[in-house]
């Protein structure tokens, strides 16, 4: 029960965290209303929402890069006095 709370807790700031950034955009495009009650009860319509999700895409370059030469030298032996 525990894990199952923790696991929706995570998702709600992580759906914060992306509506925050831009990469989450939810958007109403028509209006619900209740259902009419009368003698006849005549259902109600759900608000349809449309989701905008941002996108990320990697690339793969292959480029050449220039590393610099290292010479190792040892140090002189010190003099024997």
């Amino acid at each position: 029960m525990r894990g199952l709370l923790v696991l929706i807790g995570l998702i709600a700031i992580a759906v914060v965290v992306m509506m925050s950034l831009g990469m989450l955009n939810f958007t109403q495009s028509s209006p619900g209303s209740l259902p009419t009650v009368a003698l006849d009860v005549k259902g109600g319509k759900l608000p349809t929402i449309k989701a905008e999700t941002g996108s990320v895409d990697i690339v793969n370059t292959n480029t050449t890069v220039t590393v610099p030469t290292l010479e190792v030298k040892q140090a002189p032996a010190p003099a024997a006095k």
